[in-house]
């Protein structure tokens, strides 16, 4: 599991993975604090319902798609952790608002 080697004095951010608090820190994308948090954070693909986790961290593989405050396909790598931030682990295609 992924853990930081560097000496961390960023403030921290509560989110909520799952309905779960966890403390992320100031500037961490929402992916890197998934990683982070220890839990199981592989989200299904569509198709073939294959297990996924964040690859690249640069926004190009589309392997970080998460929920985040009720919004779908959204890049875990590119979207910064703000306080009260709500992240679903995505599993199989996102639903569409009715």
């Amino acid at each position: 599991m992924y853990r930081s080697a560097i000496q961390d004095d960023r403030p921290p951010v509560q989110i909520f993975i799952g309905g779960q608090s966890f403390t992320a820190r100031e500037g961490d994308t929402v992916a890197a604090a998934l990683l982070a948090s220890g839990l199981d954070v592989r989200r299904a693909t569509a198709v073939s319902g294959a297990p996924r986790l964040p690859y690249c961290m640069m926004g190009v593989c589309f392997e970080c798609l998460v929920t985040i405050d009720g919004v779908g396909n959204r890049q875990g790598c590119l979207i910064p952790v703000a306080p009260g931030m709500q992240v679903e682990i995505q599993k199989g295609k996102r639903e569409l608002g009715k």
